[in-house]
């Protein structure tokens, strides 16, 4: 069993973040361009490799026996059980279009032998947007911060009376199986959400400053950064496959059981 996160691993997920956000957002600032991975708005920069070695090179140095897995590419097996999750730049399309809304995300996660089914226990979480200086943190036994204040537990609400952080790619539009379900779920939102960085919307959601979020095929360091945080401001998360696809929920208990339900067809 996995040892869970300590006070030092929550002080040194914060100075990760930060530092790595603060590197990405100069690397911007002296000018940078993308490279195309999948689509066009799937991008990546020197920045989001630059940062991500930041965190790796000082995680070897700090914490040798975990694991280490980043999005662009980091990969190193650990022997503590634990393995921290790197997303070195969220919303690297927005990051190039000159908007303030991306971030740098960093989780830990407890090992398991099946993954992701069941889902890993996430034992922290932390997100920084540089140019707002928003820095959450959360994670279990540890309520959730917002630059270091406590968050306020978010009160539940169904999700006719909220918002939804959301975001499905045009291409998906076409496939039934998707757009479908993601429809069903959209359409019963007090108004949509679209803006380009899951990390920061799962953040806005631990506020209240968005009521819910759901998205389809989540990789894990979209997702567990997020998760921990929403839960530790006493929110709910959850998973629900649909056609084989599977959705990432996150927001007030009740909106997130109406999301499962109307993503499933109930």
């Amino acid at each position: 069993m996995s040892a869970p996160a300590t006070e030092s691993d929550f002080a040194l997920a914060a100075g990760l973040v930060r530092e790595a956000g603060e590197l990405a957002f100069r690397m911007r600032q002296e000018g940078v361009t993308g490279t195309q991975k999948t689509s066009v708005s799937d991008v990546v920069t020197a920045a989001d490799h630059a940062a991500e070695k930041l965190v790796v090179d000082t995680l070897r140095r700090l914490r040798p026996e975990d694991g280490i897995i980043g999005e662009e590419g980091a990969s190193h097996a650990g022997t503590s059980g634990r393995t921290w999750v790197i997303d070195p730049v969220d919303g690297t399309y927005n990051f190039l279009s000159g908007s303030t809304y991306w971030c740098s995300a960093l989780a830990l996660r407890a090992d398991t032998a099946e993954l992701p089914d069941p889902a890993p226990d996430v034992l922290l979480g932390a997100i920084y947007q540089p140019q707002e200086d928003k820095l959450w943190l959360g994670g279990p036994g540890r309520a959730a911060t917002l630059n270091g204040e406590p968050l306020p537990a978010l009160t539940d609400a169904g999700l006719g009376r909220l918002s939804a952080g959301t975001y499905l790619h045009p291409t998906w539009l076409q496939r039934g199986e998707v757009a479908g379900p993601w429809i069903q779920a959209a359409k019963e939102a007090a108004t949509i959400r679209m803006l380009g960085s899951g990390s920061c919307d799962l953040g806005s959601v631990a506020t209240g400053a968005l009521g819910a979020w759901f998205q389809h095929s989540c990789p894990e360091w979209d997702w567990l950064p997020g998760k921990a945080i929403v839960e530790a401001a006493g929110g709910a998360t959850a998973i629900q496959e649909v056609h084989g696809f599977r959705w990432h929920i996150a927001g007030p208990a009740t909106a997130v059981r109406e999301i499962q339900q109307l993503l499933a067809g109930n």
